[in-house]
């Protein structure tokens, strides 16, 4: 019975949705916006600081390098040649304790990503990620919000277009029943049961304080449970300001989404006491979208509304003496990013 609940909530739930279900219908569009740039690959132009765009199969570690040191955590680039021992030396002699986060250095969608609190931990993911990857020191902040911006080629400012509040999968205590009960109760949590019994094993059966919060998955990734609220109606000056001004330092940057920690919503638009731990170019999806009370609907006009502005920017970037992507090399950065999905997914 369970399962057939399950499946019910994923079929009246778009948010659920494979990725393809979703922007599949969305073709005629992007069709669209090809014959106007005269390119199926347009968006390379969008940000010419960004391999591809910032579309995909870019490395974090270059996308970290545009940005000001000030605004991103502590980050260490390591081979997957490398051993973990002189490795996990060099990592604490950078000043990057237990516990930090550890990501490929190319990847999508949050795969990947762990948090590491030993040197066992870091041996058991060395041995399993298909790449080089990233160990970043662990940020405090215990709040994530997603920063869609925007600034055409020809304008000194930028603009945000959307803006989006990522609540971590967690369960809150009632002192009877154990966390699994708890995780069976929500939809969200149950549909990443797989993940967090593999995760959390006999301390599932645990039973927690009443009220007391234990937050499973501690990212603000939507296929890792995250709940994605539209907070857009809280974009002010102040933080437009703020991220104009960090955005603007970043060569070649015109269009993506910005992936930042905090603790306290004004003092993150004052541009105090936050850090940017992603940023996504064009490939980056306005996230908003996923709020549950949006529709499909209105989904997809977000969607379409900021296809436009990539292909605006690109276009503009192009009479610039930006290129596009070759077809044939369009095509190849596709194939190679569904190996690489593949690949993260089966490890």
């Amino acid at each position: 019975m369970d399962s057939l609940k399950l499946i019910w909530h994923r079929l009246t739930h778009w948010e659920y949705w494979p990725f393809w279900l979703i922007y599949y219908p969305m073709a005629p569009v992007w069709l669209c916006y090809s014959i106007k740039a005269r390119s199926f690959f347009f968006f390379n132009a969008a940000n010419p600081g960004m391999k591809n765009g910032g579309m995909a199969m870019i490395s974090k570690m270059d996308i970290y390098r545009m940005i000001p040191d000030e605004f991103i955590p502590k980050t260490l680039f390591v081979d997957k040649d490398e051993t973990p021992d002189l490795t996990l030396e060099r990592i604490l002699k950078q000043g990057i304790s237990f516990p930090f986060i550890a990501k490929p250095d190319i990847g999508m969608k949050a795969f990947g990503v762990e948090k590491i609190h030993s040197k066992d931990e870091f041996q058991k993911y060395v041995n399993w990620t298909p790449s080089h990857f990233l160990v970043q020191e662990l940020i405090p902040y215990q709040k994530e919000v997603g920063i869609f911006y925007v600034r055409k080629p020809n304008e000194a400012h930028g603009k945000i277009t959307g803006l989006v509040s990522k609540e971590f999968l967690s369960i809150s205590g009632d002192g009877q029943s154990t966390m699994l009960e708890l995780i069976k109760r929500n939809p969200r949590s149950h549909l990443q049961l797989k993940v967090l019994e593999q995760r959390f094993g006999a301390q599932l059966q645990y039973v927690l304080e009443k009220d007391e919060e234990f937050i499973l998955v501690p990212y603000g990734s939507h296929t890792r449970g995250a709940k994605f609220v539209d907070i857009s109606h809280k974009i002010n000056r102040e933080l437009v300001q703020t991220i104009d001004g960090i955005c603007s330092q970043m060569e070649g940057f015109h269009y993506g989404r910005l992936d930042v920690l905090y603790d306290n919503f004004d003092e993150l638009c004052q541009g105090k006491n936050f850090s940017i731990i992603e940023v996504n170019g064009a490939g980056g999806e306005a996230t908003h979208i996923y709020d549950p009370k949006h529709s499909l609907f209105w989904a997809w006009r977000e969607v379409a509304r900021h296809w436009g502005m990539l292909c605006d920017i690109s276009i503009a970037n192009k009479r610039a003496g930006y290129s596009y992507l070759s077809f044939k090399d369009g095509r190849a950065m596709l194939k190679e990013t569904g190996a690489l999905q593949s690949r993260l997914k089966v490890v």
